[in-house]
């Protein structure tokens, strides 16, 4: 049996702001923009990976969810409480320079880390933490 990833979601509060982000600054491609009952989704992947996918959707893509429950995982998402996503690269130092100059909000400058990672930490425009790691092993 093989098992593999194909798709991963981020809440995102605004689709434009992301777009710019997760487009223009990482150097994802938009495979698919659907939008269904007044919410939207947005799906990107790393031209690397056709067969992984991640889709930014709303914050609760729920179109039964109460408007309590919509407010409440805005808020969880404003205050960047919903879980991240770790990309890895061959070059965090160069992915650092690029993300941070395009205005990234810097969690975590490159540090090695005792796991055998060099990573560094953004948050997107919508508050989520990304990291970005490149193995130690040569």
């Amino acid at each position: 049996m093989d098992i593999k990833l194909s798709t991963c979601f981020i809440a995102v509060d605004d689709h434009d702001k992301a777009l710019a982000f997760y487009r223009d600054v990482l150097g994802l491609e938009i495979r698919n923009d659907v939008g269904f009952e007044g919410m939207r989704w947005v799906t990107v992947g790393s031209p690397s990976q056709p067969d992984v996918e991640i889709v930014l959707e709303p914050p609760l893509a729920d179109p039964n969810a109460s408007p309590a429950d919509k407010e409440a995982m805005a808020e969880l998402l404003a205050k960047g409480m919903l879980r991240g996503v770790i990309f890895t690269t061959d070059d965090v130092d160069a992915t650092f320079e690029r993300i941070s100059a395009a205005g990234g909000e810097v969690l975590q400058e490159p540090v090695d880390q005792p796991y055998g990672v060099r990573d560094c930490a953004f948050r997107d425009p919508s508050g989520n933490m990304l990291r970005f790691n490149q193995s130690r092993k040569q």
